[in-house]
């Protein structure tokens, strides 16, 4: 097993980032979903000085990011936008890419479950075609009720990449499940042999170590099934703006480079740009946490 950590938790060049993680142990990265950022001949030489590889990326879905939309324009922009993202990890030598099928904070639905599941299946249909032929794998993960309304537990997942194709699978994530699974340990024992991407945050979404979550029995669990690949970090500081921050430096208040869609990610997810001492502190503590099982 393997340790990875996503890049958009921080507004910080990539080289800031790469030049980091590997300095703290980890051995991959899972690139945001924002391809027209990178150039990715220079990104995989930066990976390589660095001795890391690219474990996937994952989808921002925003704004009017949709692949159950009920505007057929719409989708095939979505559709577009998932296959970029499944190039740019194609062009970093990456394995695979989690897709969140719905537009994240959207909470009206564009039609009945039963049209918006096939919209859905059309347009996984589509990205699944062009993974296969790029060698690339597609997880398909549940996020929380209070982000989507679409695929919020690990068995919706799993229908949903059943009805795309035999090779579609599933990425969990500790922080959602412990919101939507009556048993997160059943959950990722039910997902044997279709899991192929893992997300690690704490229940509190803080670094892995810093809640309540029970770390030892998620690894056997994940042993039990036989998934051996790689935990991928991701972390989302929730930030406390009261007086009862016990981080009182955690805060950037003049962040650099932030674009407006890393911006509006980070905020609609209870968090903002997090200063580099404060994100360096919960990269170290997933690392320890996590490297005993490795």
């Amino acid at each position: 097993m393997e340790l990875s950590i996503h890049n958009w938790m921080r507004a910080e060049t990539i080289e800031t980032t790469i030049r980091r993680v590997a300095s703290l142990g980890f051995h991959k990265l899972e690139i945001q979903g924002t391809p027209e950022l990178y150039n990715t001949k220079e990104v995989r030489k930066l990976l390589k000085e660095h001795g890391l590889g690219c474990w996937g990326s994952v989808t921002l879905m925003l704004e009017e990011r949709n692949l159950l939309a009920k505007d057929e324009g719409q989708r095939a922009r979505s559709v577009q936008y998932v296959k970029d993202v499944v190039t740019m990890v194609k062009e970093l030598d990456g394995h695979m890419v989690s897709v969140v099928p719905g537009t994240v904070g959207k909470i009206v639905p564009d039609g009945r479950p039963e049209e918006e599941w096939q919209w859905a299946v059309e347009s996984l249909k589509q990205v699944y075609e062009h993974a296969e032929a790029s060698g690339i794998l597609l997880g398909i993960e549940p996020i929380n009720r209070f982000e989507t309304y679409f695929i919020n537990r690990g068995d919706q997942a799993l229908a949903l990449a059943e009805a795309v194709g035999s090779h579609c699978g599933v990425c969990l994530d500790t922080f959602h499940m412990n919101i939507e699974e009556d048993n997160l340990f059943e959950a990722i024992k039910r997902a044997k042999g279709k899991l192929v991407g893992f997300h690690v945050a704490d229940n509190n979404r803080m670094a892995p170590g810093m809640g309540t979550l029970d770390w030892p029995k998620i690894m056997a669990t994940l042993d039990e099934i036989g998934y051996d690949e790689v935990l991928s970090v991701e972390f989302c500081a929730p930030l406390d703006r009261t007086p009862a921050n016990p981080y009182p430096n955690s805060i950037d208040e003049h962040p650099e480079g932030l674009s407006p869609e890393q911006k509006k990610f980070l905020e609609d997810h209870g968090s903002s740009s997090v200063t580099e001492e404060f994100y360096t502190m919960l990269t170290q503590k997933s690392y320890n946490t996590l490297s005993p099982f490795i």
